[in-house]
């Protein structure tokens, strides 16, 4: 392909939401086509694609799909009010004439406190839904490009992967007498990149300036406190926003491209792996999850060590440390956290056979406790029975859907009987004057201690089968690698 080909749509007039989809796939699988065979391609003529109808529209259905619609900006806008007040149509045509004339400008993003599962606070910066929609569009023209360059090794915030990938290359690796980790910890890594290394970075994708002031403009607008002062962001990118992550994905492949390459060259077949091993010499794999991270080392411990230094070298440019005190080494044989699961090989129960196993980890577990502990609380007395067994049931398989994958029935298990009980005693506790048989005779099916009211039953964690997650490796594809379904 050329590299003068044209890259816009070209949609006339006002595209539907059907026409806008097929639209924006093709183009993504063309531009993603274009970045794949030709790796050192910079992209020019992307600005008319963030204007662009379609890919507006498709930016508009992201945001209002989104959970967080509801939740504004400063400017305290909601996408239920701009559907309801000027329209989304007109909302899109006069956004879109703000950008090609130049004139849309970012405002401050809106900083609010979530409480994390230490106990201690998360900052996150909620933009405007105008601003939202832009990140949207930008990340739909910019996502199928930078994923041809990312390495199979990063799992978070990307299509088609998930957090149970990167826990079944741990496993399939430390299943290979990969024995020693590297538990890595970046201190404050959305809130420290370092802008002009962010910038560098997507300059080697991006030639369009216009963009690229844009993404500039986005990472400069600055948060709006909790206490009302408007401060600026010298660094960093809020958690929040649409565009965050991938900008995230984009500053930390320096570490991706830099242990993928270092696997290439010196680790990529058995034969390298097997000299390194005679002569001494590790081999170690990277799998990260967003900022999450761990480095598997098939060695000695102060193989592993010495990667510690080697991860802090390769971050500082992008004005990233480590964590001092929240980075470790471990054996696997102690085992250590990821992502919830907790990782460790054991010696398998009647046997001298050693595997490695995944299992909830007692912080996740926990944390379900505590919200089942949370909804069953005096002051909740006043919500239906029937309400309560069937959001709890819904909680616990979302939760247990997530750990599916894990050694985790007998958690799951548990889970259901502590569940039980919180609530049983929550009914004791509502209806004070009724003993058990009544309240059984009430709320259980009939002859069973099952729970259920008025139609609605509960229904928790141990519904949900336990299966074996397959590593799918190198072979898991992007939404671009083949064309876009049409329409007759």
């Amino acid at each position: 392909m050329s590299e003068d080909a044209p890259v816009n749509v070209g949609a006339a007039g006002w595209p539907s939401d059907a026409r806008s989809y097929l639209g924006v796939r093709r183009m993504q699988t063309k531009l993603h086509g274009w970045a794949v065979t030709d790796r050192g391609r910079r992209f020019d003529d992307l600005w008319n694609l963030v204007c662009d109808p379609a890919f507006l529209t498709m930016a508009w259905e992201r945001v209002a799909g989104n959970k967080g619609s509801k939740t504004p900006g400063v400017d305290r806008v909601t996408v239920a009010r701009i559907s309801s007040g000027v329209g989304v149509e007109e909302f899109l045509r006069d956004l879109r004439a703000q950008l090609r004339a130049g004139e849309f400008r970012p405002v401050p993003v809106r900083q609010v406190m979530i409480p994390k599962a230490s106990g201690k606070l998360r900052k996150l910066g909620i933009p405007t839904v105008t601003d939202r929609v832009v990140q949207a569009a930008l990340k739909l023209v910019l996502e199928p490009i930078f994923e041809a360059d990312f390495k199979s090794c990063s799992y978070g915030f990307r299509p088609n992967r998930r957090a149970q990938d990167a826990v079944a290359e741990i496993h399939h690796f430390a299943s290979k007498s990969y024995e020693w980790v590297l538990e890595a910890d970046i201190e404050a890594c959305f809130d420290m990149i370092d802008h002009t290394a962010l910038m560098d970075r997507l300059r080697c994708r991006i030639g369009d300036k216009r963009v690229l002031a844009l993404v500039k403009a986005f990472l400069k607008a600055g948060v709006l406190t909790m206490v009302g002062t408007t401060e600026g962001t010298i660094t960093g990118t809020p958690q929040g926003g649409i565009l965050s992550p991938l900008l995230a994905n984009i500053a930390l492949s320096v570490l991706d491209d830099e242990f993928a390459r270092r696997w290439d060259h010196e680790m990529g077949t058995a034969g390298k792996r097997a000299w390194r091993r005679d002569h001494g010499k590790a081999s170690f794999r990277l799998i990260r999850y967003a900022d999450d991270f761990v480095i598997v080392v098939k060695g000695q411990q102060e193989h592993a060590e010495q990667l510690r230094h080697e991860v802090a070298d390769v971050l500082a440019p992008m004005g990233l440390r480590l964590s001092p005190e929240k980075t470790r080494v471990v054996h696997i044989d102690h085992g250590f956290d990821f992502l919830g699961f907790h990782i460790r090989r054991m010696r398998r129960r009647g046997s001298n056979k050693w595997y490695v196993y995944t299992l909830p980890a007692k912080k996740a577990i926990a944390s379900i406790r505590q919200r089942v502990k949370t909804m069953t609380y005096r002051n909740t007395l006043h919500q239906d029975p029937g309400y309560l067994m069937d959001y709890l049931g819904r909680v616990l398989r979302g939760w247990a859907n997530y750990f599916r994958y894990a050694v985790a029935k007998a958690t799951f298990a548990a889970i259901d009987s502590y569940t039980w009980e919180r609530i049983t005693a929550w009914l004791r506790k509502k209806h004070r004057r009724l003993g058990w048989p009544e309240l059984r005779r009430r709320y259980c099916l009939p002859g069973t201690w099952r729970l259920a009211h008025n139609g609605k039953r509960f229904t928790g964690a141990a519904s949900v089968p336990v299966t074996r997650y397959r590593y799918r490796g190198y072979q898991i594809p992007t939404p671009w690698d083949r064309p876009a379904v049409t329409t007759s």
